[in-house]
This record gives C-alpha cells, structure tokens and sequence, in this order.
C-alpha cells in the first residue's frame, strides 16, 4: 500500500508555470515508474509524463518541450514542471505510482489555465 500526496495546482494565466509535487509515502520498494496523468471535463484521462526509476522519460505530445518529469528519490517524489501553459492544459492532473502489483492514484490537483 502506498499513499500519495499532490499539491501545487491551481489558477494560471496563458503563458505562465507551475510546478507539480507528489510525494509518496508506504510500501514504495516496488515501484518501478511514476507518471503524471490529467483529465479535462468530459474527456478521458490521459498520460502527461512517465518516469521510471532509471530514469528514462516519455511525454505525451502536448506536453513536449514544454513539461518536464522529474524524481526525487530522497523524498519519495515526482514532480512535474509546466511552463507555457495553455488554456487547453487546463485539467485536474493525477499522480500515479506503478510497480509489482501496484497501481495507485493520488486524489488530483486542478490546473486552471485562463486570463
């Protein structure tokens, strides 16, 4: 069992950045990739960044070149950097852990890109 812990969400004008922080606390020993999904209204919810724990990355195309995936594994964890935020990045963005028969989910943080 895992516990995650997001923060860092919130209201953004078209252009800025923000920073997304996910710690996770418990039985972290087998997990093996961390990642960062969001879902907007009435869409599914889909992969923004993966990072697993050799450190090799993947972004969704939206989110390349503009969002960057990184751990800290002293502190248990991931965290996403969003610059040249769009209105259409407006979404509530998951944390979630993957690793031997684990699969976990963080409550979610809303990301709200307008002026």
């Amino acid at each position: 069992q895992v516990q995650l812990v997001e923060s860092g969400g919130g209201l953004v004008q078209p252009g800025g950045s923000l920073r997304l922080s996910c710690v996770v606390s418990g039985s972290t020993f087998s997990i093996y990739a961390m990642a960062w999904y969001r879902q907007a209204p009435r869409k599914q919810r889909e992969l923004v960044a993966i990072i697993t724990n050799d450190g090799r990355t993947n972004y969704a195309d939206s989110a390349q070149g503009r969002f960057t995936i990184s751990r800290d594994n002293a502190k248990n964890a991931v965290n996403l950097q969003m610059n040249s935020l769009k209105p259409e990045d407006t979404a509530v963005y998951y944390c979630n852990v993957r690793g031997f028969g684990l699969n976990s989910w963080g409550q979610g943080t809303q990301v709200t890109v307008s002026f």
